[in-house]
């Protein structure tokens, strides 16, 4: 079968999706078989940059909440086995529905493979797994979602003869950094000056040097590899010591010398990072330079959109990014919603950007990130805001907005931007992947289950308030931990949020080990009875 063909095999796949669900409702609430594939497939040696990566399979487990409807079966597949414990913990969170019922129509597989490439390469090198997912499926009432998309996951969709709702693997392009500026320009969303794409390091130097001439007063630049995730492949190009060589001042010959010689010393955003091993990465990923918006008074919102199957363009929702690092530029967690005097002008950003990539052909999730500044001299609630991403994949917004929804079953009202519950309340959230400690380390799945009830850390279905955990895969090796704190206000979730990290940092208070004069952290012991 040609290339060709395949491509037009994979078309008529995902037009079942619009044939069999042609409304939204019907998508969202109908009897369904899905298969959850949260497979990273993305750039594996980008992927390293990212602290117990090989654990963000977890991210998608709020996919589970789905189970809520009782004709849902949804088959969930890890490269390593998941530990019952966590599992346990989101069938448990499902209002009205009994444990075991929601477990009898969850099929979890694994392909007991740590190796490093994606999940979805690992289950298409297993035919005997793949007949397994194909046998639990009723074909008629399947569709297949993922972490993104790329030509492992069109395959596996193929072989399994099961529809991929995500976008199409030969429109990832205006995923990445370049594409995502073509996409601005094309919707008219203001987004900063810099440049295309770029393949090595003397094409980095010419295109900063155009940039610089474009924009004298500039004070620093961002370079960033074409598909990094999360900030970590970017890295600042400070101008500030070579402005003696600003145009006006020097020729272009020394601009492109000064440049170039500053190139090894990039502030890396990475930990580990190095030129050495950033150039080699360009003529692999390619790379852009644009310029670093300055600002004393600086955030960095989103807005998170979806194509649905039908064509249709929704805003979901809008945050405000908490970003971390050296120069601000890794993403850490977020709140919902972003800030009341920019959220309105954000979903109507995202909307001109959201109809262009439908233009193009994109299906399911998109989100936008900004940079918004307030200038001294603005008058107050105005704010710039220039867009600087698009991410065509579920990224780290999207499993806190999606628990929040899929726990409350309630609704985002685009005239406020603001979701309200069933009950008519509005919610509020802070969320991170990252609530990293050393004296997290060690932490067992059961240790997090202990400390939760005990303290009754928990998300309350009555109140709808309280925190719901993931990555707790992470912690024992890493320290680290994801959770979502959810409130009837802004304050509440952060206090939640506070309260969680208070709790934990208690519980692992470092206590003298007078056997060997170390350290270690005390969990808490539950008894579990005889044995």
């Amino acid at each position: 079968m040609t290339t060709a063909d395949l491509a037009e095999q994979f078309r008529h796949l995902q037009n079942q999706l619009r044939e069999v669900w042609h409304t939204t409702e019907l998508f969202d609430n109908s009897d369904a078989d899905i298969v959850v594939i949260p497979s990273l497939s993305i750039d594996q040696r980008e992927l390293l940059k990212i602290e117990g990566s090989h654990h963000y399979e977890e991210r998608l487990l709020f996919s589970l909440i789905r189970l809520h409807n009782p004709r849902t079966r949804l088959i969930y597949v890890t490269s390593q086995p998941l530990h019952p414990s966590v599992i346990d913990y989101y069938l448990q969170l499902l209002p009205g529905i009994p444990f075991s019922h929601a477990r009898d129509r969850l099929l979890l597989l694994s392909a007991y493979d740590s190796s490093l490439k994606p999940l979805t390469q690992k289950i298409l090198e297993r035919p005997r797994l793949m007949e397994r997912i194909r046998q639990a499926l009723q074909l008629e009432k399947s569709y297949m979602i993922c972490y993104n998309s790329s030509p492992w996951e069109r395959e596996l969709s193929l072989a399994l003869g099961v529809p991929l709702y995500a976008c199409d693997p030969d429109l990832q392009d205006w995923g990445t950094k370049s594409g995502s500026r073509q996409i601005f320009a094309e919707s008219g969303v203001p987004h900063p000056d810099g440049s295309s794409s770029v393949w090595n390091a003397q094409e980095l130097t010419q295109a900063a040097v155009d940039l610089w001439e474009r924009q004298p007063t500039l004070q620093r630049m961002v370079v960033k590899l074409n598909e990094g995730i999360s900030g970590e492949a970017n890295a600042i190009l400070d101008l500030r010591p070579i402005q003696e060589l600003a145009p006006q001042k020097a020729s272009h010959q020394e601009r492109m010398e000064a440049i170039s010689d500053r190139l090894p010393f990039l502030g890396f955003q990475a930990k580990a990072e190095t030129w050495e091993n950033f150039s080699g990465r360009i003529p692999e990923l390619g790379a852009i330079v644009e310029a670093f918006i300055e600002g004393d008074i600086k955030r960095s919102p989103s807005v998170q959109g979806r194509i649905t199957p039908d064509g249709k363009v929704e805003i979901l929702s809008t945050h405000d990014q908490i970003l971390g690092g050296p120069d601000g530029q890794i993403y850490l967690g977020c709140r919902f919603p972003a800030d009341e005097t920019y959220r309105l002008r954000l979903q109507e950003l995202g909307l001109k950007v959201g109809k262009k990539l439908a233009e193009k052909g994109a299906l399911e999730r998109f989100g936008v990130d900004f940079v918004a500044v307030r200038h001294p001299d603005a008058e107050e609630g105005q704010w710039e805001l220039q867009a600087i991403e698009i991410n065509l994949r579920k990224g780290g917004t999207t499993h806190p907005f999606m628990t929040l929804k899929l726990l409350t079953n309630g609704r985002y009202d685009l005239s406020t931007g603001l979701f309200y519950s069933k009950q008519g309340r509005p919610k509020y959230y802070i969320a991170t992947d990252n609530l990293q400690k050393d004296r997290y380390r060690g932490l067992l799945p059961n240790d997090l289950m202990d400390i939760i009830a005990h303290h009754k850390l928990h998300f309350d279905t009555g109140t709808e308030t309280g925190t719901v955990f993931h990555l707790m895969g992470c912690l024992s090796e890493f320290g680290k931990l994801g959770l979502t704190s959810i409130g009837d206000s802004m304050q509440q979730a952060e206090e939640i949020y506070n309260k969680v990290e208070k709790v934990l940092d208690e519980e692992t208070k470092i206590r003298p080990n007078y056997f060997n004069s170390s350290f270690y952290p005390i969990p808490p012991i539950t008894w579990r009875g005889n044995g």
